[in-house]
């Protein structure tokens, strides 16, 4: 049997009651390599495998461009919400991410609150950010 699931999202990540999914697309319409910008589109799901809400309060990534550069990005929620997800329920939401070279990668964590205010702490998925062959720097 064929996992829909993995082959829509192939990076996972597991926390606990919370597993977030992954799907990276590179964007030529939006990159200009020759200007030295390279854009992708990434989809996460946020799953909530438990048996009470959570709330996703906040996120935190690492990008890392061709060059070893570190950019850390902290704040609240996603793309402007701090969304309820209910036992049994997932998230869904895309956001972007430009580089100045033509591969690097992302990881994170999002820090969600259950119903008591306990912090919980899930991992996102590292993932790479990768150019068509064709555009990758030598």
């Amino acid at each position: 049997m064929i996992d829909a699931m993995a082959l829509l999202f192939p990076n996972v990540a597991k926390t606990g009651a919370v597993t977030v999914r992954v799907a990276v697309s590179y964007l030529s319409e939006q990159s200009d390599p020759g200007g030295g910008r390279w854009f992708w589109s990434y989809h996460v799901r946020v799953e909530n495998d438990g048996d009470e809400p959570l709330q996703l309060v906040e996120r935190e990534w690492r990008i890392v461009d061709a060059e070893g550069r570190a950019y850390d990005v902290r704040g609240e929620g996603v793309v402007g919400e701090m969304p309820l997800i209910m036992p049994g329920e997932s998230f869904d939401y895309v956001s972007g991410c430009p580089l100045a070279t033509s591969h690097g990668s992302m990881s994170g964590s999002y820090r969600l609150l259950d119903s008591e205010g306990r912090d919980i702490h899930a991992a996102i998925p590292a993932f790479d950010l990768v150019g068509p062959p064709a555009e990758v720097e030598k």
